[in-house]
């Protein structure tokens, strides 16, 4: 998770200067994504401070409001710049389903398209052949007690990596046609 929050944040320093209350607002928007990570805002800062430490962002203005706490406003650097792409295609490298791909995505203009449909042409390629692998494995025949356990175990899995394959040769064909 700490990788996608600290590519949402590189990604908005790429488009303007930024501070993080700010992010945060952009992230719950139009869906509430800080929520439903759990991304408070000590944790959001965290990530700044990691990637202020990295090089990769440096706060470029402090504004002053009388009453209120003054306003750290941050750009990415150079170094910065650089590693956002390398970070979308780590992200994509380390995934295991489509909902952790969502902010590399989102953010397709960083990187070279061809390259990440090779990344997930090859994910495809290894979770589908560990697949065929799996179900060859008689299971039952080892716990004839737990066969109806089993039986639903297998059932679920079935389906459930059958959606995924599904849904990531959907998602190969979309990024190919340039549908996203």
């Amino acid at each position: 998770m700490s990788t996608q929050i600290q590519i949402f944040i590189l990604s908005r320093l790429m488009e303007e200067n930024n501070y993080p209350y700010k992010i945060k607002k952009q992230l719950s928007e139009p869906i509430p994504l800080d929520q439903l990570v759990g991304l408070t805002e000590s944790k959001l800062y965290y990530h700044f401070d990691s990637l202020v430490k990295q090089g990769l962002i440096v706060i470029v203005e402090i504004i002053k409001e009388e009453h209120r706490p003054d306003k750290q406003v941050f750009g990415i650097t150079e170094k910065g710049r650089q590693e956002l792409p390398k970070k979308i295609y780590k992200l994509f490298e380390n995934a295991d389903a489509i909902t952790d791909m969502l902010v590399g995505l989102s953010n397709l203009d960083y990187v070279d398209r061809n390259k990440i449909i090779d990344i997930l042409e090859k994910k495809l390629e290894s979770f589908t052949a560990r697949w065929e692998q799996v179900k060859t494995f008689d299971k039952v025949e080892f716990y004839p007690d737990k066969e109806k356990l089993i039986n639903f175990i297998s059932g679920y899995y079935s389906t459930r990596t059958d959606h995924t394959i599904r849904w990531m040769e959907e998602l190969i064909n979309r990024l190919k046609n340039e549908e996203i």
